[in-house]
């Protein structure tokens, strides 16, 4: 397999620069899933859902289901993880905080992430969020809110 090299990051960058994870803008993809009856439709950060983001910066690693079968998945060195299994490798419990620690990246955990994941909290600390620490936080949870909803029922 190869690894994702400078052609791969100038995607993400670009992604970043073009503002690609704001819903409606061009190269969006499709308006994120509605919320299941009595479920409260994600809330998004300063317009960006936790859906589209998901969808711009993890789904062509982890795929749209979040199963680890992205576009880009052969290339990687190591294959993505299944992020739909969170919860049942965690007991049956969803652990949103290390999760944010994961995707943020910046104080990474042992084992987890690793070099061939993106820091986002660093990618995400841009013009786009005023370079807010604040607004990188909310932006992540988002995308940690969205993992919730993406994880198999049962055990």
């Amino acid at each position: 397999m190869r690894r994702l090299g400078s052609i791969g990051c100038l995607l993400i960058v670009a992604a970043l620069v073009a503002g690609a994870d704001k819903p409606g803008a061009p190269g969006a993809g499709p308006a994120p899933p509605k919320p299941a009856a009595g479920q409260a439709p994600a809330p998004g950060v300063h317009g960006v859902s936790g859906a589209n983001a998901y969808r711009t910066y993890c789904a062509s690693c982890h795929g749209t289901d979040g199963r680890g079968e992205g576009p880009l998945a052969e290339s990687l060195r190591f294959h993505p993880p299944d992020l739909s299994l969170i919860s049942k490798r965690n007991g049956g419990e969803f652990p949103a905080e290390k999760v944010h620690r994961i995707v943020d990246g910046r104080k990474p955990l042992p084992g987890h992430g690793g070099p061939d994941m993106p820091i986002w909290g660093d990618a995400f600390r841009n013009a786009d969020t005023g370079y807010d620490d604040a607004k990188v936080k909310e932006k992540i949870s988002s995308v940690v809110e969205y993992l919730r909803t993406l994880q198999a029922p049962g055990k």
